[in-house]
């Protein structure tokens, strides 16, 4: 049978989601903990990768188990785990059903303060310029126009091609705060902290709309901004076809 977890992380400690050699990752958490309750080696696979420092509040991945799991599950798998990371449910879906390969739309969301706050730190970014929300908009419609990314994409990355269906990108203001969110089919390597690299140019005046335009136009990264810190980064949550739960 194969199953679905919800999993929050902070992602301070990690280095990242995905399990790699001498390195303390998510996923090696996650891996360890459903294998201790389930007596039984358990491999998750994500819906995808978060970097190092990335948080989320809505990770999806799928692991197979051969039996029904009972009512107590989340609370034994949740003693099991560090304080930095949750699973927060758990449902059954259809056996060819994967986590990744399946996701129908990803959405991330960054997080911005503007006045230092020792509550935020390592969660959200400290950005102490005033954001014109309107501009950053107008740029986004620019987003929302394009398919291809490999602008925004690391330089070194394993694909077949940029593109990428991002149908909502928008940045608003909650109580001085700000967060910018945007969703896709799919994200690139790096794409989401190049394009809040970029949207903060724009805001400052180093760039303009029509720039915009013409950075995701050569394709290249070096003409992007840089990246932002990982830490205010979130993948917020991962859609699904209703049709893969049992």
């Amino acid at each position: 049978m194969r199953f679905f977890i919800d999993i929050s992380y902070l992602g301070k400690n990690f280095h990242g989601w995905q399990i790699q050699e001498n390195a303390r990752t998510i996923q090696e958490e996650i891996d360890n903990a459903l294998s201790l309750i389930l007596d039984c080696k358990i491999r998750t696979l994500g819906s995808g990768r978060t970097d190092t420092g990335v948080h989320a509040l809505g990770q999806v991945a799928h692991f197979d188990y051969g039996q029904d799991i009972d009512d107590s599950f989340l609370f034994k798998v949740n003693s099991f785990l560090t304080d930095d990371i949750s699973i927060n449910s758990i449902r059954k879906v259809r056996e060819n059903v994967s986590a990744r390969f399946d996701a129908i739309r990803r959405e991330y969301i960054y997080r911005i303060h503007s006045e230092k706050s020792p509550f935020l730190k390592d969660r959200s970014f400290f950005y102490f310029k005033e954001i014109d929300t309107n501009l950053i908009n107008d740029a986004c419609k620019i987003l929302m126009s394009f398919k291809d990314f490999k602008t925004f994409s690391k330089v070194k990355t394993d694909v077949n091609n940029f593109d990428c269906e991002i149908d909502q990108a928008y940045m608003k203001n909650e109580n001085g705060s700000y967060i910018f969110s945007v969703s896709s089919n799919r994200f690139l390597r790096g794409m989401v902290r190049a394009i809040m690299g970029t949207l903060f140019q724009i805001n400052e005046g180093k760039l303009s709309i029509k720039d915009l335009n013409d950075i995701i136009l050569k394709r290249d990264r070096k003409y992007a901004g840089p990246s932002v810190p990982a830490h205010g980064l979130y993948l917020n949550k991962v859609c699904y076809d209703k049709k893969i739960y049992q």
